[in-house]
C-alpha cells in the first residue's frame, strides 16, 4: 500500500508499553504534535473520529411513512370506494373524485415529507453546533479542534471539565483523575499515572490510558491517541446500543392529545352529517351513498388537523436555528418550552455580565501600590507609582508578583496580524499581558522550566507549579489563588529582596487592603511563594506542600461589564423575570457589580456560601425570596441554591463554565454552558450553550423562546378555527338545505353546500404553508411585558378556545350566505346556478381563512399591525389565491372540483364576505382590549 494512504499503527496492548514507544508507534513527537499537513491526510484515510449510530432510515421509507396514517387510509378508501361505483355505474368518462382524491393524497404526502425533511435537516445542523471539541498540540501549537477530527497520533492536552474524545496513553500527567463510570461503571474519579503497567490489566485498571467518551475530573495531562471512532473502546460497544428515542415535550404531548380529541369529535360529527343527510335529503342511487360517504371521509380529514405534530416539529427546529443564529444553541426542543416559562436566571458574574477580557490595574505589595494602564489583551501600557515609574523595593515585588504570576499559569499570549488573542483561562492571561508592561520581567520567566503542576480545585481555590530556575538550579513552589486563602498558607512577608515573618497585625494590613480594593468592584489574585530542598523530587510534590508559603502580594483584575447587560438585565425584570448573580468572587465585589447593572439596590448585601452553609433548606428558600447575589459560593451552594428556587415553584435558568458547576446546570429546568469558557463536560450537562458567553444572550433567548411559543399558539389558532369553518359549513349547510334554497336549486336527491373534493381541497391550500409561514412570524405583541408562562398552563385556554368557536361559526355563516345570496329562493334571491353559487362559497371559504391567517397573528393586537412584516406569509396567501383562481378558471379543474367560472361581481362578493372574518375579529379584539384596560384600573 502506498505511504499516504497509511497511518502508524499502535500496538493493541499501549498499556503495556513506556509512553516513549507508543509515541513513536503513532509516528508523533509529544513536544511538538502533528502538524496540520500530517492530521489532514491521516483525517482523510481514516475517516472522522465518530460513533456509527443507526443506518440513516431511506427516502423510499419515509416517503411510505406520509401513507401510514388512520386519514390516508379513509382517503385510500374513499377512492376504492369511488372507483367500484364507477365501475358499477358502467366505467363512462373519468372518475374523477377517485384521480382528485388521490391527486390530493400524493400532494399532501409531498408536503408532509418536505416538512419532515425540513426539521431533520434543522435538527442536524444544531448537532453541528453542539459537537465537542478538544485541545491539542499541532506543529508546536495549541489548537482547539473538532474532536470528530482527531486523528491517531494527536496529542491531547487535558484539563479539568474536558471531554476526552479518543483512546489515548498518557505521556504525562499532574493529579489526573478521570470519571469513567459511562464506560466502566466506576463511580469514583480514577488516578492516571503515565508509568508502564507491568502486565496485562483488565479496563478499569489501565491508569496510564484515558477512552472516549470519558471526562476529566480533576488536574492536567497530555496523552498521544492511540484509537479513534470505531475503534474505541466505547466504539467496540457502540453497535450494540440503540440510538436514544427522544421523549416528546410537554407541548407535543398535549398537541397529540388535542389531535386525537378532536379525531374523536370530528368523527362523530362526520358521522351524525352524514346521517343528517341521509335522513333529511334520502338515498335514492349507489351514486348518492357515495356522496355521503366521500363527504364524511372528508370533513373527518379536513377537520382533523394531522399536520399539527409535523408542523410543531418544523417551526420548534427553524426557531431553534433562529436562536443559534444570535449565539443561542438550544440542544433540546423541549427547552423552548422550559426558556418561555423562565422565572429565575441564575448568572455567574465573570465573562457572562462583564466582558472577560481580564485586565490587572493594581498590584499591592509590602512596599506599596502600582498601578497599571492599558486595558484588554494588547501588552501595551507602563507600571507607575503615584505617576513615577517604579524602583527600589515596590519595584522588585511587583516584578516578582507579576513573573510568579506568569510561571504558575497555562494560558497562552499570542499576536496574529497585529491583533493579541489568549489560550486558556482569561484571568491567568491577565498576568502574561501585565508582566509585558513591566520591563525585565519575561526575560527573568524565561529562566524558569516547569518541573510540575498542582491544579487549581474549587475546594483549595489555588493552583501551584514547580519550576527550576536554570541560573542556579534553585526549586521554586509558586502558587496564587485567593488571597485570603491563600494568606492562611503563608508564614512570612516579602520586602523587597528579603522576608520577614508575617505577624498578625501585618496579615490584618494585607486583608484591609484586599478589602479596600475588592470594594472598588476589584478582582483580587494573591500569589506566594516557597523555596523547596533540590533533594525533593519536582513529581512527588503535592497539596500538603502549599505550606509555609511566603506572600509575595495581590493584584487587583478588572473585568468591565458588558454594556449590553445593565439593559439585558431591565428587559428580563420587565419581563417579569429575577436574576440572581452567584459568583465565586468577593462579596463587595460582587454587589457592586450586581448594583450597576442593576440586579440589586445599592444598599442591599450578598451573602457568601459560608452564610448558607448555616442554614437548612427551608430557611434557605426564604432567603432566595429575599437575596440576589450569592459570593464566595462553591458548585454544592449552587446547586443547593437551584433546588431552593425550584422547590419555591421557580422556573430556574442556571448559567456555569466549570466541570463542578454541571450538577446545578444539570437540576435545573434551564441549564446554560457558556460556548467559550464552558468544559465539555458543562456543555453536555446544559440545555443550551452560549456561543458569546454573553448574558444578554440568555434574555434574548428567553425572548425568542416566548415568541417561538407564540408562533405555535398562532397556528394553532389557525388551523383548529379554520378546520371548524369548514365541518359547520358542511353541517349548518345539510341542517338549513331549505332556508337557503339548497333543496330548491337541483333536482338531484342529494344537495350539499360544498362537494367532497373541494373540502379536501381547502384543507390542502390553508392548512399548509399559511400555517407553516404562521410558525415564522415576527413579534406582533411585546413578549416581554408578560409575566412567564407556567408550564401547567394549558396551551389552548378558555379565551382561545372561545375566539376559534366563534371564528369559525363567522366564517361557516358567511359562506352559507355566500351561496345563498346567488342562489334562486332562500333568505335572499339570487339568479344563478347551484354550480356557480357553490363555487362562490367555496371561494369565500378559502378568502375566509386566508383572511383568518392574519387575525390569528395575535389573540389581542390588531391585524393590521405589522400588517406586511411576515413575507412568508403573503407569500403563502398570494400562492393560495393563484391556485384558487386557477381552480375556479380553468376548465380541467372546473371538472375536478365541481367549479364554474366567475365574473368580478362573483369575486367581489366572495372577497367582501370571506373578509366578514377579519371585521368580525377587529371588534372582538377592540372589546378584549377595553377589558383588559378596565381589570388593570380596578383596584386590587
Amino acid at each position: 500500500m502506498p505511504d499516504f494512504l497509511t497511518v502508524p499503527m499502535p500496538p493493541d496492548d499501549a498499556f503495556l508499553l513506556d509512553a516513549e514507544a507508543v509515541a513513536a508507534g503513532v509516528g508523533v513527537d509529544p513536544r511538538t504534535g502533528l502538524s496540520e499537513e500530517e492530521a489532514a491526510r491521516r483525517l482523510l484515510v481514516d475517516g472522522p473520529n465518530d460513533l456509527r449510530g443507526k443506518a440513516p432510515v431511506p427516502a423510499w421509507r419515509k416517503v411510505i411513512a406520509q401513507f401510514q396514517d388512520a386519514l390516508i387510509y379513509l382517503l385510500l378508501a374513499a377512492v376504492a370506494i369511488s372507483l367500484v361505483v364507477w365501475v358499477v355505474e358502467g366505467a363512462e368518462g373519468v372518475p374523477v373524485d377517485a384521480v382528485v382524491i388521490a391527486t390530493i393524497i400524493v400532494l399532501n404526502a409531498i408536503l408532509g415529507y418536505t416538512q419532515q425533511a425540513k426539521a431533520e435537516d434543522a435538527v442536524a445542523a444544531l448537532s453541528r453546533m453542539t459537537a465537542a471539541t478538544s485541545t491539542v498540540w499541532r506543529g508546536g501549537e495549541l489548537r482547539t479542534v473538532p474532536s470528530a477530527d482527531l486523528v491517531r497520533g494527536d496529542v491531547l492536552v487535558l484539563g479539568e471539565g474536558d471531554a476526552v474524545g479518543a483512546d489515548a496513553r498518557i505521556l504525562t500527567a499532574s493529579s489526573l483523575h478521570i470519571q469513567e463510570a459511562s464506560l466502566t461503571g466506576e463511580s469514583e474519579a480514577v488516578f492516571k499515572d503515565p508509568a508502564t503497567l507491568m502486565g496485562p490489566a483488565s479496563l478499569g485498571d489501565r491508569v496510564n490510558m484515558v477512552y472516549k467518551g470519558t471526562s476529566v475530573a480533576q488536574g492536567v495531562g497530555r496523552a498521544a491517541v492511540t484509537a479513534v471512532g470505531m475503534s474505541t473502546e466505547v466504539g467496540a460497544i457502540a453497535g450494540m446500543v440503540d440510538a436514544t428515542v427522544e421523549e416528546p415535550t410537554p407541548l407535543q404531548v398535549e398537541i397529540n392529545r388535542i389531535g386525537k380529541l378532536l379525531g374523536i369529535i370530528v368523527v362523530i360529527v362526520a358521522l351524525v352529517v352524514m346521517l343528517t343527510v341521509v335522513l333529511v335529503e334520502g338515498i335514492s342511487a349507489p351514486s348518492d351513498l357515495v356522496g355521503v360517504l366521500l363527504l364524511g371521509v372528508s370533513l373527518a380529514v379536513a377537520a382533523v388537523p394531522e399536520g399539527l405534530p409535523a408542523l410543531l416539529s418544523v417551526i420548534l427546529a427553524i426557531g431553534v436555528q433562529r436562536m443559534a443564529k444570535r449565539n443561542a444553541v438550544v440542544k433540546q426542543l423541549s427547552a423552548v418550552e422550559a426558556l418561555g416559562s423562565a422565572s429565575v436566571i441564575c448568572t455567574d458574574k465573570t465573562g457572562t455580565l462583564t466582558r472577560n477580557e481580564m485586565t490587572i490595574q493594581r498590584v499591592v505589595t509590602a512596599s506599596g501600590r502600582a498601578s497599571l494602564t492599558g486595558a484588554g489583551y494588547r501588552p501595551r501600557g507602563s507600571v507607575l507609582s503615584l505617576g513615577e515609574e517604579l524602583s527600589g523595593d515596590l519595584r522588585a515585588e511587583v516584578q516578582l508578583v507579576l513573573s510568579a504570576g506568569s510561571l504558575a499559569n497555562n494560558a497562552q499570549l499570542s499576536e496574529d496580524n497585529g491583533e493579541w488573542h489568549i489560550q486558556g483561562d482569561p484571568t491567568e492571561a491577565a498576568f502574561l499581558v501585565a508582566a509585558r508592561k513591566l520591563e525585565g520581567t519575561m526575560e527573568r520567566v524565561v529562566h524558569f522550566e516547569r518541573q510540575a503542576e498542582i491544579p487549581f480545585t474549587s475546594e483549595r481555590k489555588l493552583m501551584s507549579t514547580v519550576h527550576q530556575d536554570q541560573a542556579d538550579g534553585a526549586l521554586l513552589l509558586l502558587s496564587k489563588g485567593a488571597p485570603d486563602v491563600l494568606m492562611g498558607r503563608c508564614t512570612r512577608l516579602q520586602v523587597g529582596e528579603s522576608t520577614v515573618p508575617l505577624t498578625e497585625t501585618l496579615r490584618q494590613e494585607a486583608l484591609d487592603e484586599i478589602e479596600a480594593l475588592s470594594a472598588q468592584a476589584f478582582r483580587t489574585l494573591g500569589v506566594a511563594y516557597r523555596v523547596l530542598d533540590t533533594a525533593v523530587s519536582a513529581t512527588a510534590v503535592d497539596p500538603s506542600f502549599e505550606k509555609d508559603l511566603v506572600y509575595a502580594g495581590f493584584v487587583g483584575i478588572v473585568d468591565p461589564p458588558r454594556p449590553e447587560a445593565a439593559k439585558a438585565i431591565s428587559e428580563a425584570h420587565r419581563a417579569g423575570i429575577r436574576v440572581i448573580m452567584i459568583t465565586g468572587d468577593h462579596p463587595t465585589t460582587a454587589a457592586r457589580i450586581a448594583a450597576e447593572l442593576g440586579i440589586i439596590e445599592p444598599s442591599a448585601r450578598a451573602v457568601t456560601g459560608a452564610e448558607i452553609d448555616t442554614l437548612n433548606d427551608r430557611d434557605l428558600r426564604n432567603l432566595t425570596r429575599e437575596i440576589s447575589v450569592y459570593a464566595r459560593v462553591s458548585p454544592q451552594h449552587k446547586l443547593r441554591l437551584v433546588d431552593a428556587l425550584q422547590a419555591d415553584q421557580q422556573i430556574v435558568s442556571m448559567t456555569g463554565d466549570g466541570v463542578n458547576d454541571a450538577p446545578a446546570i444539570k437540576s435545573a429546568d434551564i441549564g446554560v454552558a457558556m460556548g467559550i469558557t464552558g468544559t465539555e463536560v458543562t456543555k453536555g450537562a446544559a440545555r443550551m450553550i452560549l456561543a458569546d458567553d454573553n448574558f444578554a444572550t440568555i434574555v434574548a433567548a428567553v425572548r425568542q423562546g416566548r415568541v417561538i411559543f407564540e408562533n405555535i399558539k398562532k397556528f394553532l389558532r389557525y388551523l383548529l378555527s379554520s378546520n371548524l369553518g369548514e365541518v359547520l359549513t358542511v353541517f349548518l349547510g345539510v341542517i338549513f338545505a331549505g332556508v337557503l334554497g339548497l333543496t330548491d336549486a337541483s333536482s338531484d336527491a342529494l344537495v350539499l353546500p360544498l362537494i367532497a373534493t373541494q373540502i379536501l381541497w381547502i384543507n390542502l391550500i390553508t392548512d399548509s404553508t399559511p400555517a407553516l409561514a404562521m410558525g415564522l412570524d415576527p413579534e406582533v405583541d411585546d413578549v416581554m411585558a408578560r409575566k412567564p408562562r407556567k408550564l401547567t398552563d394549558r396551551t389552548i385556554d378558555a379565551r382561545m378556545w372561545g375566539g376559534i368557536l366563534s371564528i369559525g361559526l363567522v366564517m361557516a355563516l358567511a359562506t352559507l350566505f355566500t351561496i345563498d345570496l346567488f342562489l334562486p329562493g332562500g333568505l335572499v334571491e339570487g339568479n344563478d346556478t347551484l354550480t356557480v353559487a357553490r363555487t362562490a362559497g367555496f371561494t369565500t371559504l378559502v378568502f375566509a381563512q386566508l383572511f383568518n391567517a392574519l387575525n390569528a397573528r395575535s389573540e389581542t393586537t390588531s391585524a393590521f399591525r405589522m400588517l406586511f412584516a411576515n413575507k412568508w406569509l403573503w407569500g403563502a396567501i398570494t400562492l393560495s389565491v393563484a391556485l384558487q383562481i386557477l381552480v375556479v378558471q380553468v376548465p380541467i379543474l372546473q371538472l375536478a372540483f365541481g367549479t364554474a367560472s366567475m365574473d368580478l361581481t362573483h369575486w367581489a362578493a366572495c372577497v367582501a364576505l370571506g373578509s366578514a372574518v377579519l371585521w368580525f375579529d377587529e371588534i372582538r379584539k377592540i372589546l378584549m382590549r377595553a377589558i383588559s384596560k378596565r381589570t388593570l384600573r380596578q383596584p386590587q
